[in-house]
């Protein structure tokens, strides 16, 4: 089975277009000739990203991931597409997502689904207090009772940039994201296309006369504002994180001893090759960098969410969870300490109503790419599409809440603004992919310097 797999990736690469030769050192140029120097719509540049992220930031951020809190992410893989009516799934072995035991689950994890900004064991009056305003009178009318749950709904929705999953239902599994990873699994075609078609096609702002991604800085940008043309950019800087994933974690050897995984230059060169590309491919991994320090600029925001003494990253093992708090302590000083943040300012300045207006589009149109994440036919993709959509939505709405964080109390709880343990271990590792995507280009760049 492993050698008709291997043969039947072979045969379809005789299908995709051949890859030009050159001098030696020209196939590192054809991929990396635009990926350098200043980035559009802001003040900072590719090398500086590369050396902050690759020597300082990404070993930290490696292992604050590895942790017990960080490594088990709860999810519903089984959740009906809400767009189209299409239940097949990838049948290869490789799309499938082993779900933990419920026994290896960490018991302070299991028993925690609650907003982790209070000190939870040492609080219960306060959540008594929480309980007793939160129910619902039972005297209402069944009506009212409903009215009641959805303004509760809303409230707890309206600042949210994704559709989250509801981790008490039956089908919200545990999965343990280290045995999991995400890698090149074979889904690809009609299925695949179908599902970044909906993405690009009808969930994101772009000049109709562009195909993606968005060209800025060129001035065919179809007056697109600044904005919207962020927002394209992300998405594309998303799929482009994703690719290199899949590049870099290709299926090289699948034998009945053992499986090899390493990077595939010819999948890589067929994603980003400016000539096989037609001139997108560098544009995709410069809004690859974009997507970078937007979420980098999440983290640096909301250190003092973080930093209150009443919060914890709590699994149950009370000295594991002080180190790994100061772990995550330390990898958000580091965030703040980068030289060259994005300047989120200019997003949504001007008339305070056409701000609001196009604040709520974004916001909407995030959350439906979010949805259609139920729709992806491999559950491995799946799983880290849905986690990197939340994660992406999490910083988002951290920067969107700004005047929020700047009034959380040092101490006591923090009503204004909250996060989920589920948009805590989702931003954390959303960013720890984009991290590794970056340091992945650098390995590409080196194998691709001795090529023509």
């Amino acid at each position: 089975a492993g050698g008709a797999l291997l043969r039947a990736l072979g045969f379809a690469a005789l299908l995709l277009p051949a890859l030009p030769r050159g001098s030696p050192g020209s196939a590192e140029r054809r991929c990396f000739c635009q990926v350098t120097g200043h980035l559009d719509d802001c003040t900072c540049d590719v090398e500086t990203i590369d050396a902050f992220n690759n020597y300082k930031l990404f070993p930290r951020l490696n292992q604050l991931l590895e942790s017990d809190y960080f490594r088990y992410y709860k999810v519903n893989l089984k959740k009906p597409c809400p767009f189209w009516n299409d239940n097949s799934h990838c049948g290869i072995r490789d799309c499938a997502v082993k779900p933990c035991p419920s026994d290896e689950v960490p018991d302070g994890i299991r028993s925690a689904g609650y907003k982790y900004s209070e000190e939870a064991n040492s609080r219960a009056e306060e959540c008594e207090e929480a309980n007793r305003l939160g129910a619902v009178d039972e005297s209402l009318s069944k009506e009212t009772q409903q009215a009641v749950l959805q303004w509760t709904w809303h409230d707890d929705s309206s600042d949210s940039f994704c559709e989250a999953d509801d981790i008490h239902s039956p089908d919200a599994e545990y999965v343990d994201l280290l045995l999991n990873p995400e890698r090149y699994t074979g889904y690809k075609g009609p299925d695949a296309w179908k599902i970044w078609n909906s993405i690009y096609e009808e969930n994101c702002f772009k000049p109709q006369n562009v195909k993606r991604p968005l060209t800025s800085g060129r001035g065919d940008d179809g007056g697109v504002c600044v904005e919207k043309r962020a927002f394209y950019r992300l998405i594309s800087g998303l799929h482009a994180s994703i690719n290199i994933h899949l590049s870099a974690r290709y299926l090289l050897q699948d034998t009945w001893s053992e499986k090899k995984w390493g990077p595939n230059v010819t999948e890589f060169q067929q994603r980003f090759d400016e000539v096989v590309t037609r001139g997108e491919g560098p544009r995709r991994l410069k809004n690859l960098y974009f997507l970078y320090l937007i979420e980098l600029r999440a983290l640096s925001k909301v250190l003092p969410f973080f930093e209150r003494p009443g919060f914890q990253l709590y699994t149950g093992n009370q000295s594991h969870d002080a180190e790994i708090k100061n772990l995550l302590l330390e990898v958000l000083h580091l965030a703040k300490s980068f030289p060259l943040h994005f300047d989120e300012n200019s997003f949504f300045a001007g008339n305070k109503k056409e701000a609001a207006k196009l604040k709520e589009e974004v916001r909407l149109h995030f959350k439906n790419i979010s949805k259609i994440m139920d729709c992806v036919g491999c559950f491995k993709c799946r799983l880290w599409g849905k986690l990197q959509t939340q994660g992406l939505g999490t910083a988002l709405k951290i920067l969107f809440s700004e005047s929020l964080i700047e009034k959380i109390p040092e101490s006591g709880p923090s009503y204004g603004f909250q996060l989920t343990r589920q948009e805590i271990v989702a931003l954390f590792n959303a960013f720890g992919r984009i991290s590794t995507s970056v340091r992945e280009l650098e390995n590409f760049r080196a194998i691709l310097r001795t090529m023509r």
